[in-house]
This record gives C-alpha cells, sequence and structure tokens, in this order.
C-alpha cells in the first residue's frame, strides 16, 4: 500500500507514518510538506492508494489539494487531518470529497480505527464534530429517526444509504446495485427527506451523528 502524508510539521508526518505501519506493515509512506509537493508527489505516484492531508498547509488550502486530487487521483482514498474539529470544516471537507476527517488531537487507537475504517470503503467523520458544542443543530436532526428499522426506508433504500456513506457516487451506486439512475436518485431523495437534510453530504452526517451501522450491507 502506498501513501501519501501531507503536512508541514514533521513530528506529524512522523507520528503518521507510525500509525501507518502499525496498520499495514508494508506500507509505503510518501512525505510532503506543502501543497505543491504534495501535487508533484502525487504527479509522481499514479499508484497512490491513500493520502492524509493537513487542511491548513504553509503554500494552500489543504482543500483546493484535496479537490485537485480528487480530479487526477480519483481511486485514491483521501483522509483530511486538522486541528480543528467543527462541523463546518467536517462537512465542507466531505463535501469537497474527502473519505474522512480526523482531529490531530485524536488518540492513537482512534487514528487506527479511522484509517482501518476508511481503508474498508467507509466513511470516518469525528462523532465530537457533531455534538451538542456546534453552533447550529444538524438539519432535520431533531425529526431524524433513531434507528434505520424505524426510520421507513426500504431495504433498497438503506442499502444506497450503506453506500453514500462509504462515499459511492450515484454511478458506482448503480454499478454496484445493480439499478438505474434515476431510480437511485429517487432512493436518494427519499433519504434526504427522511433525515430531514438537503445534501448527500448531510445525509452522511446525520446517519453517522445517529450512530446508524449499515456496514453489513453491500
Amino acid at each position: 500500500m502506498k501513501v501519501l502524508v501531507v503536512d508541514d510539521h514533521a513530528l506529524i508526518r512522523e507520528a503518521m507514518r507510525g500509525v501507518l505501519h502499525e496498520l499495514r506493515a508494508d506500507a509505503a509512506v510518501i512525505e510532503a510538506d506543502c501543497a505543491a509537493a504534495a501535487l508533484a508527489a502525487a504527479d509522481a505516484h499514479p499508484d497512490l492508494e491513500l493520502v492524509l492531508l493537513d487542511v491548513d498547509l504553509p503554500d494552500g488550502d489543504g482543500l483546493q489539494v484535496l479537490d485537485a486530487l480528487r480530479r487526477t487521483r480519483p481511486a485514491a482514498a483521501v483522509v483530511m487531518l486538522s486541528g480543528l474539529r467543527d462541523r463546518g470544516s467536517v462537512t465542507r471537507a466531505l463535501a469537497t470529497g474527502a473519505q474522512g476527517f480526523i482531529p490531530k488531537s485524536e488518540p492513537r487507537a482512534v487514528l487506527l480505527g479511522a484509517l482501518g475504517l476508511v481503508l474498508a470503503g467507509g466513511v470516518y467523520v469525528p462523532t465530537m464534530a457533531l455534538g451538542p458544542a456546534d453552533t447550529a443543530p444538524l438539519p432535520g436532526a431533531a425529526r431524524a429517526p433513531a434507528t434505520p428499522s424505524a426510520s421507513g426506508l426500504t431495504e433498497r433504500q438503506l442499502d444506497v444509504l450503506a453506500l453514500m456513506m462509504r462515499g459511492r457516487s450515484n454511478k458506482l451506486i448503480c454499478r454496484e446495485l445493480d439499478l438505474a439512475e434515476p431510480t437511485v436518485k429517487n432512493h436518494v431523495s427519499a433519504i434526504l427527506r427522511t433525515l430531514g437534510v438537503s445534501s448527500r453530504t448531510e445525509a452522511v452526517v446525520a446517519a453517522n451523528a445517529l450512530g446508524w451501522d449499515l456496514s453489513g450491507r453491500p
């Protein structure tokens, strides 16, 4: 597994290298300390599987680097690292295409679990970013059902939501569930209505905040 770690602090890169080697002994870790170096490394290594990317870089915005990577290296999972943990930062990262958002203050065990989830195809959202300390509640959270079984969503709609939580696009969901794209769009609309949200990103955040475990679904 080839991984790119992007952070301007050498100690953070060293810590991430240790976590990655604990997760995968065969991990080949490439390091970059700025946005320009990150993009150059991505060009030089087309077989990247994972990128750990700092939100704040000395020569640019990490979200801009994320956007570029999503276009040039769509197969690589990108996880944002940040000293921030507010819901707005998490939502912006997920909306730009990140498969996870990990506060740098998280303990090693959480880092290992989060990266393991992402490598398994999931999306990691820090629970502390969704708690009552946020300045505004998640749209629709007060009326969202407490469990998937109580939601009224069909089994197929829950399958679609499970794939959304793993970062799949509508086209990939169509392929994995053998459904027509208009059907998937209708399912997504039903999911948004049920959770009381207005976007796919908010649906994923809401489902994670409610503690819905759909990992056993396709």
